[in-house]
């Protein structure tokens, strides 16, 4: 099968984890890496061992089929529009924009222009999340009723070189790391109907003590601690929960509840982890996991996806529609905020077919 040429946009603290990723997969054929800073993109190169190339080189190379937008969330929809107005097919970082308007405006353009788009999280493709998968499509938690998702945490000035954007438009706890857990959830329940928020900012100003700026102060610009109810269209009810503000806490990740059985999923920012399940009248038990993509970290796994797709013709997984749908999902937890009532849902999204083996039904790509 004839490889699928890459072209790299941002080459923040996030493209370490993509590089590798990207390597793992033989369809996938780095052709370049590139940055608003070239010095940024050189050094970049020069640790991997690929290309440095100015944006427009990137834009206008004839091999390069996707380009992968790792930029900050505020660039997303730029990047991806000048992307696809390149001819190219658009893979980026989450979110898919900061806005749904904007995201709207991407998956219309690639639409019109014969293209794909999509968007992380691909997390959800890891083992554990399909063996999770694959018992609520057996039917053996019965009809769902409800589950919990939780990701709370003290912030990440405490670990990021540069936290700013975690606390400006396109950052905190929902937009940041709600689409792991929303898009884990419509793999496994489908898509969302309505929702019920509360968003609040407890700070206005961060104190950073990370290398190299620790000491620093930041302004904060969103909220950082946001509660909310997701009204799924299967009649599932669940209780989301994002924030920078909690020391700690004890609850498991995701949680699904259905009248015969509860299933306890492990961090949707991870591809593996422990799956337990309880049915009535038993106790926890580990799910055993023999499905692939669980022991590692496979980010990129939806480029590759999005790689095979175009050469089998095939949806992607990781596509527009669902990252769409999550980003509504999440701009209307902040809208029910502001209004004090719960917002209906514009868009609805197929649950992204199951991943029940290796994506080419062969070797994995090590």
């Amino acid at each position: 099968m004839k490889t699928v040429g890459i072209g790299l946009i941002g080459c923040g603290n996030i493209s370490d984890t993509y590089l590798k990723g990207i390597a793992e997969f033989d369809i996938l054929d780095l052709r370049g890496i590139g940055d608003l800073n070239a010095d940024l993109a050189v050094a970049k190169a020069q640790d991997c061992g690929v290309r440095a190339r100015s944006l427009e080189d990137i834009y206008a190379d004839p091999d390069i089929e996707i380009i992968v937008n790792l930029t900050i969330p505020k660039a997303h929809a730029a990047v991806a529009t000048q992307s696809l107005m390149a001819g190219k097919h658009a893979y980026s970082e989450k979110p898919l924009a900061v806005s749904f308007a904007q995201g709207k405006a991407l998956v219309e353009t690639a639409a019109q222009r014969g293209l794909r788009i999509g968007a992380a999280p691909d997390t959800f493709f890891g083992g554990a999340h399909q063996a999770a998968r694959a018992i609520v499509d057996a039917g053996t938690l019965g009809p769902l009723v409800g589950g919990t998702a939780f990701f709370m945490c003290p912030g990440h000035e405490r670990w990021h070189p540069n936290p700013d954007f975690y606390y400006q438009k396109g950052g905190g706890p929902l937009l940041d790391m709600a689409p792991y857990y929303i898009t884990d959830l419509v793999n496994l329940c489908g898509p969302v109907a309505r929702v019920t928020g509360v968003a609040t900012l407890p700070r206005t100003e961060r104190l950073i003590t990370s290398a190299p700026r620790k000491g620093e102060r930041i302004a904060v610009e969103v909220a950082t601690h946001i509660s909310a109810l997701l009204e799924f269209a299967n009649g599932a009810v669940i209780t989301l929960t994002t924030s920078f503000d909690v020391a700690g806490h004890k609850h498991s990740p995701l949680e699904v509840y259905g009248t015969e059985a509860t299933l306890l999923v492990p961090d949707p920012n991870g591809f593996g982890g422990a799956v337990q399940l309880i049915e009535k009248g038993g106790e926890f038990r580990d799910v055993a996991i023999d499905l692939p993509y669980s022991d590692g970290n496979y980010r990129a796994i939806g480029v590759a996806d999005m790689a095979y797709a175009i050469r089998n013709d095939r949806p992607h997984r990781a596509s527009g529609d669902l990252a769409l749908h999550v980003l509504e999902v999440m701009e209307a937890i902040m809208e029910s905020s502001e209004r004090g009532a719960a917002v209906t849902l514009t868009t609805t999204t197929a649950r992204p077919e199951a991943l029940a083996g290796d994506l080419v039904n062969m070797k994995l790509a090590k």
